[in-house]
């Protein structure tokens, strides 16, 4: 408390100290709002021969000096002595004590009595979380056209339908592991007049299975085993030609692969899906039908294929607004040796709730089918569908 005290004298002094001693006004001043009092230790510090309390605290001898230096010079700003305040009173020397406070302890209240009704369960209900998602979309669509035997331009008039079925199972245990699985299935028929051979002929046919196992590696990455495979349900023919150019497992394509995959999640949620990149990756093809060994690349008289290489998967969609979405997947591999690409879009144009209108276009390239004079190993799909759509 006495620093405190001489602390704020100090402060005072100081700016006593500064005013000319001649203003008898500011000397007024200060001798009404900064009093100095006078203290016996100060001057007794001073005049000591040996002073213990000398060196101990740098600010008390700070202090003390310039106390000692108004007294000396600027006598008239001292107001009061030390003498004079010990006679207004003692000051406390019980404030730095800490204060206990007296706890007091009162009667227990018993908990109040609820009645519970006679229905009411007796045991806690505990809900596992749900690890597992399933969805699934599917459509039904048809398209005709009709071109009559003189129409001036010529044509012939088909008929055809397509359907589609996709479902989905994920796991997501809400830490580090997901499991992603979906189940792709289309099947579609083409009638033309003018195929006197064949009544029906597949436009559209794949079975395949996506299923990928990942342990998250960052917010977005997951360290990812792939696996594609896929065939189709019935034997696929040209017009007017018997031969018998694709069937089921014939091919059949597996391939497995082990890298990175990437969710992508942008423009507010309407952008989703993964990219998959698989510097390590096998890819095995099987064709039940010998003969059609060579048309996918497998050695006369055998069976089966077995390259290695890399490949990169891309499987986005898109909701453009509420009428519009584009779904696309991406698809390469390389063994170094052979290349296969395949890019299929479609875009869906929805009508109403359950009316939709498609537009699938399909560029491919493989460099083990069969050259083509025209387009190389290029090949194309397109079509134009409306029809019934449904979500669940």
């Amino acid at each position: 408390m006495r620093k405190l005290i001489l602390l704020s004298a100090a402060v005072m002094t100081l700016s006593a100290s500064a005013a000319q001693p001649n203003d008898s006004l500011d000397a007024r001043y200060y001798r009404l709002f900064a009093p100095v009092t006078f203290y016996h230790n100060v001057a007794d510090k001073a005049l000591a021969l040996n002073s213990d309390a000398a060196g101990k605290d740098a600010v008390a001898d700070e202090v003390d000096a310039t106390l000692l230096n108004v007294y000396l010079n600027r006598p008239d700003l001292v107001s009061a002595t030390e003498t004079e305040l010990r006679e207004t009173g003692t000051i406390r020397e019980d404030v730095d004590q800490p204060i206990e406070n007296q706890v007091v302890l009162v009667d227990r209240v018993e908990a109040p009595v609820v009645d519970l009704p006679e229905d009411a369960p007796d045991s806690v209900v505990v809900q596992k979380p749900k690890f597992w998602t399933y969805k699934g979309d599917g459509f039904l669509q048809f398209m005709q056209n009709y071109v009559s035997d003189n129409w001036y331009k010529g044509g012939e008039s088909t008929y055809s339908m397509v359907g589609s079925l996709t479902l989905e199972a994920n796991y997501d245990n809400k830490d580090k592991w997901k499991w992603d699985n979906k189940l792709e299935a289309k099947l579609g028929f083409l009638r033309s007049r003018t195929d006197s051979v064949h009544k029906f002929k597949t436009n559209e046919d794949l079975i395949r299975l996506t299923s990928k196992l990942g342990l998250q590696a960052a917010k977005n990455w997951y360290y990812t085993l792939q696996l594609v495979a896929y065939t189709q349900f019935t034997k696929g023919y040209k017009s007017n030609d018997p031969y018998i150019y694709s069937d089921f497992m014939s091919p059949f394509n597996l391939n497995l692969g082990l890298g990175m995959d990437y969710k992508v999640n942008k423009l507010d949620g309407k952008l989703q899906g993964t990219i998959n990149l698989s510097p390590l990756a096998m890819n095995y093809r099987y064709v039940d039908r010998l003969d059609l060994g060579p048309s996918f690349g497998i050695d006369p008289g055998k069976h089966s294929k077995l390259d290695f290489g890399p490949n990169v998967t891309a499987d986005l969609e898109w909701k453009m607004n509420d009428n519009v979405t584009w779904k696309t997947r991406f698809y390469a591999f390389t063994s170094f040796h052979r290349v296969e690409i395949e890019w299929e879009n479609t875009l869906e144009f929805r009508v109403s709730k359950y009316i939709t209108a498609n537009l699938f276009l399909f560029p491919r390239y493989d460099d083990a089918s069969v050259r083509d004079d025209d387009l190389g190993y290029w090949e194309f799909k397109e079509f134009c569908s409306i029809g019934f759509a449904y979500k669940f």
